[in-house]
């Protein structure tokens, strides 16, 4: 499937995030992190590097450990990235974004982690924990 240039902002439009997105690549991640810092499942669109941010000065970023940091806005709070810093690649949250016709949900990552308390009818590819620290022992921490 082609990319397509979306371009979103935070809650305040104080920060733009423009990235280019593969309209049927959404996954979500049950890690700890990521169901702390976003109340629940954290949705995330693989972006890769080409993220263009414009009102960088009001994001403040959390280092959530020694290979990963998440932008917030300094404003509104609204959660904008979680940024690999081995690689440079942006996970983006897809409220963000207004309109994302075709978006599919395909995968879950951590999803040995899921609270029981929820489930996705989609089908979706299923990354356990073994299958992370296995592949990517830096994660575990």
């Amino acid at each position: 499937m082609e990319n397509k240039r979306v371009t979103g902002r935070c809650l305040c439009g104080a920060v733009n995030i423009s990235i280019d997105i593969a309209m049927n690549d959404l996954g979500v991640c049950h890690c700890r992190n990521c169901q702390q810092w976003a109340g629940g499942p954290l949705f995330e669109i693989e972006a890769g590097s080409n993220v263009v941010i414009e009102g960088q000065e009001l994001i403040s970023t959390y280092a959530s450990s020694s290979w990963a940091e998440r932008g917030f806005c300094k404003q509104c709070g609204s959660h904008l990235y979680i940024k690999d810093l081995r690689n440079g690649g942006y996970g983006i949250p897809p409220g963000l974004f207004k309109d994302l016709p075709g978006i599919t949900l395909n995968r879950q990552i951590f999803s040995d982690h899921k609270p029981a308390f929820y489930e996705f009818s989609n089908k979706t590819t299923n990354i356990t924990s073994d299958f992370i620290y296995k592949h990517f022992p830096e994660t575990k921490e």
